[in-house]
Protein backbone atom coordinates (compact mmCIF):
# COMPACT_ATOMS: atom_id res chain seq x y z
CA UNK A 1 0.00 0.00 0.00
CA UNK A 2 2.80 2.31 1.40
CA UNK A 3 5.01 3.29 -2.11
CA UNK A 4 2.68 3.29 -4.59
CA UNK A 5 1.24 7.32 -4.90
CA UNK A 6 3.26 9.91 -7.00
CA UNK A 7 3.75 12.68 -4.35
CA UNK A 8 5.60 14.79 -6.98
CA UNK A 9 1.76 14.59 -8.77
CA UNK A 10 -0.36 15.38 -6.26
CA UNK A 11 2.21 18.20 -5.27
CA UNK A 12 1.38 19.66 -9.03
CA UNK A 13 -2.15 18.90 -8.14
CA UNK A 14 -2.01 20.67 -5.22
CA UNK A 15 -0.19 23.90 -6.54
CA UNK A 16 2.50 23.40 -4.44
CA UNK A 17 5.72 24.40 -6.15
CA UNK A 18 8.09 22.07 -6.64
CA UNK A 19 11.78 22.66 -5.54
CA UNK A 20 14.62 20.25 -7.06
CA UNK A 21 15.22 19.07 -3.79
CA UNK A 22 11.16 18.79 -3.10
CA UNK A 23 10.95 16.83 -6.14
CA UNK A 24 14.12 14.50 -4.21
CA UNK A 25 11.83 14.36 -1.14
CA UNK A 26 8.83 13.44 -2.77
CA UNK A 27 10.17 10.49 -4.62
CA UNK A 28 11.87 9.07 -1.50
CA UNK A 29 8.59 9.47 0.23
CA UNK A 30 6.87 7.77 -2.97
CA UNK A 31 10.11 4.88 -2.99
CA UNK A 32 9.31 4.25 0.64
CA UNK A 33 8.38 0.65 1.46
CA UNK A 34 8.04 1.26 5.05
CA UNK A 35 7.18 4.67 7.32
CA UNK A 36 10.11 6.36 7.76
CA UNK A 37 10.68 8.84 10.08
CA UNK A 38 11.98 12.60 9.06
CA UNK A 39 15.87 11.40 10.00
CA UNK A 40 15.01 8.30 7.60
CA UNK A 41 14.19 10.70 4.68
CA UNK A 42 16.99 12.79 5.44
CA UNK A 43 19.44 10.19 4.80
CA UNK A 44 17.63 8.88 2.19
CA UNK A 45 17.25 11.97 0.18
CA UNK A 46 21.03 13.51 1.62
CA UNK A 47 22.29 10.17 -0.68
CA UNK A 48 20.28 11.53 -3.97
CA UNK A 49 21.34 14.89 -3.38
CA UNK A 50 24.07 16.03 -0.74
CA UNK A 51 23.25 20.12 -0.55
CA UNK A 52 19.78 19.10 1.25
CA UNK A 53 19.75 19.42 5.15
CA UNK A 54 18.01 17.96 7.22
CA UNK A 55 15.48 21.73 8.31
CA UNK A 56 14.70 21.05 4.71
CA UNK A 57 13.31 17.95 5.11
CA UNK A 58 11.90 18.95 8.14
CA UNK A 59 9.94 22.19 5.63
CA UNK A 60 9.22 20.06 3.13
CA UNK A 61 7.80 17.48 5.50
CA UNK A 62 5.47 19.79 7.28
CA UNK A 63 4.26 21.42 4.18
CA UNK A 64 3.36 18.27 2.70
CA UNK A 65 1.34 17.42 5.32
CA UNK A 66 -0.46 20.28 5.60
CA UNK A 67 -1.40 20.06 1.71
CA UNK A 68 -2.51 16.64 2.79
CA UNK A 69 -0.36 14.95 0.53
CA UNK A 70 1.49 13.22 3.45
CA UNK A 71 0.09 11.61 6.72
CA UNK A 72 1.69 11.68 9.97
CA UNK A 73 1.62 8.81 12.39
CA UNK A 74 2.52 7.94 15.97
CA UNK A 75 3.01 4.39 16.31
CA UNK A 76 3.99 4.90 20.25
CA UNK A 77 8.22 4.84 19.35
CA UNK A 78 8.56 8.29 19.89
CA UNK A 79 8.71 9.26 16.50
CA UNK A 80 6.50 10.69 13.85
CA UNK A 81 6.18 8.41 10.99
CA UNK A 82 5.29 9.43 7.26
CA UNK A 83 3.78 7.80 4.49
CA UNK A 84 1.97 8.79 1.19
CA UNK A 85 -1.91 10.02 1.89
CA UNK A 86 -2.70 6.84 0.27
CA UNK A 87 -5.29 6.65 -2.40
CA UNK A 88 -7.77 3.61 -0.56
CA UNK A 89 -8.22 3.69 3.49
CA UNK A 90 -5.71 1.14 5.46
CA UNK A 91 -5.04 0.34 8.65
CA UNK A 92 -1.72 -0.68 10.90
CA UNK A 93 -0.32 -3.07 12.91
CA UNK A 94 2.64 -1.92 14.85
CA UNK A 95 5.04 -5.11 16.02
CA UNK A 96 6.16 -3.66 19.49
CA UNK A 97 9.38 -5.76 19.36
CA UNK A 98 10.78 -5.02 16.09
CA UNK A 99 8.85 -1.65 15.34
CA UNK A 100 7.74 -3.71 12.22
CA UNK A 101 4.19 -1.74 10.59
CA UNK A 102 2.00 -3.40 8.63
CA UNK A 103 -0.56 -2.34 6.53
CA UNK A 104 -4.08 -4.26 6.44
CA UNK A 105 -7.41 -4.07 5.28
CA UNK A 106 -10.38 -6.06 6.84
CA UNK A 107 -13.85 -5.49 5.81
CA UNK A 108 -15.57 -6.68 8.43
CA UNK A 109 -13.78 -4.56 10.53
CA UNK A 110 -15.08 -1.79 8.68
CA UNK A 111 -18.44 -3.17 8.25
CA UNK A 112 -18.07 -3.16 12.61
CA UNK A 113 -16.57 -0.04 12.71
CA UNK A 114 -19.81 1.63 10.64
CA UNK A 115 -22.46 -0.29 13.21
CA UNK A 116 -20.48 0.53 16.06
CA UNK A 117 -20.78 4.53 15.29
CA UNK A 118 -24.53 3.46 14.68
CA UNK A 119 -25.29 1.87 17.45
CA UNK A 120 -23.99 5.41 19.52
CA UNK A 121 -25.71 7.56 17.23
CA UNK A 122 -23.47 8.62 14.72
CA UNK A 123 -22.38 8.44 10.80
CA UNK A 124 -18.56 7.02 10.66
CA UNK A 125 -16.63 9.30 8.57
CA UNK A 126 -13.27 8.71 9.19
CA UNK A 127 -11.34 6.92 11.87
CA UNK A 128 -7.83 5.53 12.11
CA UNK A 129 -7.11 2.09 13.88
CA UNK A 130 -3.81 1.41 15.00
CA UNK A 131 -3.01 -2.45 16.77
CA UNK A 132 -0.01 -2.81 18.73
CA UNK A 133 0.92 -6.62 19.15
CA UNK A 134 4.28 -9.22 19.18
CA UNK A 135 4.42 -11.97 16.97
CA UNK A 136 2.31 -14.91 18.55
CA UNK A 137 5.31 -17.39 17.89
CA UNK A 138 8.12 -14.92 20.16
CA UNK A 139 5.03 -14.96 22.84
CA UNK A 140 6.06 -18.73 23.39
CA UNK A 141 9.14 -18.36 25.04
Amino acid sequence: MTGSIDLETLCQEKGLRITEQRRVIARVISDSTDHPDVETLYERASKLDSGISIATVYRTVRLFEEAGILDRHDFGDGRSRYEAAPEAHHDHLIDVESGRVIEFVDPELEALQRVIAERLGYRLVDHRMELYGVAIDRDKG
